[in-house]
């Protein structure tokens, strides 16, 4: 059965991240709060974990799971080269709702999908789902919604769609936006704006001038 922390009050959150930190290690399924909507997460290095976790949303290998990291820090592990408009929107808009996707490091032993050798990559705010990346480092991290559904803003409706799949559920109260994170692509000769979301075009154009819609 599911074990669900309420992270409002302080020993709630104590014992919840301890908990969902060694279920993250033992290979299990958490349900986290960020700052866009609620996440399920597994350990982004366990093949098997990342296998469960798309079978859980009914997801196919063809739609990867993203990876949320602790720090910025973290891109020197992951990523093989981030041109300077990346670590410009980095300054500009992390922690927060943006999502990079970059190519990783070949020399990672990671499966998290059909990736076709890249990586996409968000440092959120909300402090509980940074606090327990800190303990677990890089978590493979998709909306808590089974696929088709709309994402959760609370971490009932996550429940109610995931159930006992996941080990533990942090509860953060509700998210701050209703709508997931911005996805820049970084991989070709000019960043590309995958996906309009919490981040604005014209936000992230002020930064970076040569962005692309699709």
């Amino acid at each position: 059965m599911a074990l669900r922390y309420d992270c409002s009050t302080a020993s709630g959150r104590t014992d919840g991240l301890s908990t969902a930190a060694r279920a993250v290690r033992r290979g299990e399924l958490v349900v986290l709060p960020t700052d866009t909507v609620y996440g399920i997460g597994a350990d982004a290095f366990n093949a098997d974990a990342v296998d469960r976790l798309l079978g859980a949303k009914g997801r196919d290998r063809a739609m990867p799971s993203p990876v949320l990291v602790a720090s910025p820090e973290a891109l020197h592990d992951l990523v093989a080269e981030l041109p300077k408009q990346g670590w410009a929107l980095v300054e500009a808009f992390w922690p927060g709702g943006l999502t990079l996707v970059a190519r990783h490091l070949p020399s990672l032993t990671w499966d998290l999908g059909e990736t076709h050798g890249t990586v996409a990559v968000r440092m959120p705010s909300h402090p509980v789902a940074l606090e327990l990346l800190a303990e677990t480092g890089p978590m493979a991290v998709s909306s808590a919604n089974l696929t088709g559904r709309p994402s959760p803003q609370d971490c009932d409706a996550a429940q109610d769609m995931l159930g006992d799949s996941v080990a533990v559920y942090l509860d953060g109260g509700p998210t701050e936006a209703a709508v997931a994170s911005s996805i820049v692509d970084l991989t070709g000769p000019a960043p590309v704006l995958r996906r309009a979301g919490a981040i604005s075009a014209h936000a992230l154009r002020a930064v970076v001038p040569d962005l692309l819609e699709p």
